[in-house]
């Protein structure tokens, strides 16, 4: 989820308006809706000293509000969390592990599940041997075009057997 739709999604949380947020952040008078619009629509990105000012009025961490840096534990976190607001990823617990699984009810369930599908199978290539490793990150470095591609030729294949 991108900055802009993070700040919103945490502003309306924390039941704000754009004004209302605008006036806590010190922005001038008659523009602070605008302001605050203009980062939520990403016009403009807040810098690290405002970034710090939104999340202490919100009240939250900072890093809830950035596009998380997956280089870090707690990006890797923030990540999580962000896939869960807009995905209907939830943890639960498995075995006594915790596992993540999407929320079935999710509108965007059965496109995320699709792409999940897609790797699981090329996952499972791998590990069988039918494909290499190489082959197997080039299909990763390559998403979407790697699974467009194959799904053409699987058309390709099955419109030979039809006109056999």
């Amino acid at each position: 989820m991108a900055t802009g739709k993070r700040i919103k999604l945490l502003r309306t949380r924390k039941d704000l308006t754009q004004k209302e947020f605008g006036e806590r952040l010190g922005f001038k008078k008659k523009s602070e809706d605008v302001r605050v619009a203009q980062y939520e629509s990403e016009t403009r990105v807040p810098k690290e000293e405002l970034t710090t000012q939104m999340a202490e009025i919100l009240e939250v961490n900072p890093a809830a509000i950035k596009v998380p840096d997956i280089d870090t534990l707690t990006g890797i976190m923030h990540t999580f969390f962000a896939l869960e607001d807009e995905y209907g990823l939830h943890i639960t617990e498995r075995n006594g592990e915790p596992v993540l699984i999407f929320d079935h009810d999710n509108p965007r369930y059965r496109n995320i599940t699709d792409m999940l599908d897609a790797w699981l199978r090329q996952s499972k290539r791998l590990e069988s041997g039918e494909i290499d490793k190489e082959a197997y990150d080039d299909y990763r470095y390559n998403f979407p075009d790697s699974e467009a591609a194959r799904t053409k030729e699987l058309l390709k294949e099955a419109r030979k057997k039809n006109n056999s």
